[in-house]
C-alpha cells in the first residue's frame, strides 16, 4: 500500500477559526465562509493529485448525466493524508452544529462526536464508498443546483474548499446556495472564496424560525459558469455513499 503524505497538520488552524460567528451565519442562512484552512502550497499539493487516477475510485463527466458541464472525481480509501486530516478536524465542530439543528427541528436524529463513529453507522447501513471529491471546471463549465445525499444516512453539513485563485486562475465560477422557502420565492446566496478558503453549508435542509415556530427549508448548491481559466475545488462530505 502506498503512503499518501501531506505537508502539515491543519487541526490547530481549524481550532482557531471563529466558530461562534460560523454557527451564527449557518443558523441565519444555511451557509458560512469559514475562512482560510489551506495554504497556497497545500492547495497546489491537492491540485497535483488530480491527474493521478490511482487516488480516485471514480470519475464523473457532468454533461453525460445532466449535472452541468465539467467533471469530478471521488477519492478512494485511504484518503490522501491532507484530505483525511481536514475531514477529521472539521467533523467534531460540524457535529455540534448538526445536533443543534436536530434539537431545533425536534428530531430524534443526533450525530456522534467523532467522524469514525459516523462512518461506522454509514458502513453498517451499507454506505461504504468514500465521498470526498475534487471538482474541475474549465471555461464554459458550470454545476447545476443539487444536493449530495448518496443514501439513507445523511450528515446535514458539508464543506467546499477553493483550490484555485479567482482573478488569476479563473474568472466567474461563483459558489451559489439557493434556499427553497415554502410558499415563497427561492433565495440565492453567493459565497465569495479566495484560494484556500472554505465554506460550510447545509447538505439538504436547515431549520428556520417562522412566526408559528421552526420549520424546514430545503437548500441546493451549485457553481455559476466559468468565464475563463480553470477552477478546482475540494468537496468534503461526512457521510459515505451506498
Amino acid at each position: 500500500m502506498k503512503t499518501r503524505a501531506s505537508q502539515s497538520p491543519t487541526s490547530a488552524k481549524i481550532a482557531t477559526l471563529d466558530w461562534p460567528r460560523i454557527g451564527g451565519e449557518l443558523d441565519a442562512s444555511g451557509v458560512a465562509n469559514i475562512g482560510a484552512i489551506l495554504t497556497q502550497a497545500e492547495c497546489r499539493e491537492l491540485v497535483g493529485l488530480y491527474g493521478d487516477d490511482g487516488q480516485f475510485r471514480s470519475r464523473i463527466v457532468m454533461n453525460r448525466h445532466g449535472f452541468g458541464s465539467g467533471e469530478y472525481k471521488y477519492f478512494s480509501y485511504p484518503l490522501p493524508a491532507l484530505v483525511e486530516k481536514l475531514r477529521r478536524a472539521l467533523y467534531p465542530r460540524l457535529a455540534a452544529a448538526a445536533n443543534h439543528w436536530a434539537t431545533a427541528l425536534g428530531t430524534a436524529d443526533t450525530f456522534p462526536d467523532k467522524l469514525e463513529d459516523m462512518l461506522a453507522r454509514c458502513h453498517a447501513a451499507g454506505q461504504t464508498k468514500p465521498t470526498p471529491l475534487m471538482l474541475s471546471y474549465r471555461a464554459g463549465d458550470y454545476n447545476c443546483l443539487h444536493q449530495d445525499i448518496y443514501g439513507a444516512l445523511v450528515f446535514p453539513l458539508q464543506v467546499v474548499v477553493l483550490l484555485s485563485e479567482p482573478g488569476r486562475d479563473f474568472e466567474g465560477g461563483e459558489f451559489v446556495v439557493v434556499e427553497q422557502r415554502p410558499r415563497m420565492q427561492s433565495k440565492a446566496e453567493v459565497v465569495s472564496l479566495r484560494q484556500g478558503e472554505a465554506a460550510v453549508f447545509a447538505t439538504r435542509e436547515r431549520p428556520k424560525q417562522g412566526t408559528k415556530g421552526v420549520y424546514r427549508v430545503q437548500l441546493r448548491h451549485g457553481v455559476s459558469r466559468i468565464r475563463s481559466g480553470e477552477r478546482k475545488t475540494l468537496g468534503l462530505i461526512f457521510h459515505d455513499a451506498g
